[in-house]
């Protein structure tokens, strides 16, 4: 049987894609070239559904929520809020999988930040 290798893209609409990418950019770092190719660090990736009334995405009406790793939780979401991003309040812990935040981008779209343990 065939199999998928990896997460090949993630496409999101915007009002302003132009804006949008820059955001990603500019705040997170997503060194993306014009046509939106990433070369990410290789490490692990959840692939999970959760339950419909979930608030856990933050709107309900956000299908689904972006993930992304980073090395330093605590860095990045300081200078997100440096920069004047919308950073959520606390972070959560779990044992063995690593920290948690969440930061929304100006589209209104909840993103989670995952420190792996």
């Amino acid at each position: 049987m065939e199999r998928v290798l990896g997460i090949g893209g993630y496409f999101l609409r915007a009002d302003d894609p132009a804006a949008q990418s820059a955001w990603y950019r500019d705040f997170l770092g997503l060194d993306a070239d014009e046509n939106g190719l990433w070369h990410p660090a290789a490490g692990p990736t959840v692939f999970a559904a959760f339950e419909s009334g979930t608030d856990y995405f933050g709107s309900r009406a956000q299908r689904t929520m972006l993930n992304f790793r980073v090395r330093d939780l605590d860095a990045m979401l300081a200078q997100l809020r440096a920069k004047g991003a919308d950073v959520a309040e606390g972070t959560q812990d779990m044992a063995g999988v690593g920290r948690f935040g969440w930061v929304t981008d100006p589209e209104g779209n909840r993103i989670e930040l995952w420190q792996p343990a």
